[in-house]
């Protein structure tokens, strides 16, 4: 089993109440809009990280970092990509690249909307962790913490940190 902390589209803005919401985890996955290093250097020294750089993201966080993460983590394969949508309102990427493999977990960033759902016609889970950042339109401020047990994921859990805006 693997204890993964889960976020998106920090903009530049690491709230400190991550590092402990996070301490127990094995790994941290960013979906994107980190947008520089210094959120990346502050996110490694707490634990190991994965990475998809946003189209907020500088040069260098793109030049580092790949736009499209494939992997496997516990047996589940994983996809992880800023830009991705919905069941039945996928980017036109996104639908193409499900007609060649379908993952058992698509975790996107972008919307800054907090959404966990399966879909239904791909059979897989789909996760968006939100926005943790105080940039957006989004009101409060979220990430997620669960587990990859093989073959399923557990214990899923949503911090919200606050509204957006606040340095809280």
């Amino acid at each position: 089993m693997k204890k993964i902390g889960l976020l998106s589209d920090t903009h530049d803005y690491l709230d400190p109440k991550l590092k402990d919401f996070f301490a127990p985890c094995d790994e941290i996955w960013h979906a994107g809009d980190v947008v520089s290093y210094h959120i990346l250097d502050e996110l490694q020294s707490w634990k190991p990280i994965r990475v998809v750089y946003g189209n907020a993201c500088n040069q260098d966080v793109r030049k580092d970092w790949p736009l499209d993460d494939h992997f496997v983590c516990e047996g589940l394969r994983v996809w992880m990509t800023h830009i991705g949508g919905y069941p039945g309102r996928y980017s036109q990427r996104v639908r193409q690249e499900f007609m060649k493999e379908v993952p058992d977990v698509f975790i996107c960033g972008h919307s800054h909307i907090l959404k966990v759902m399966r879909d239904e016609k791909f059979g897989h889970m789909v996760i968006n962790p939100g926005a943790a950042g105080n940039h957006g339109f989004h009101k409060v401020k979220t990430a997620i913490r669960l587990d990859f047990a093989f073959g399923g994921l557990k214990n899923l859990e949503v911090i919200e940190l606050g509204m957006r805006g606040r340095k809280n």
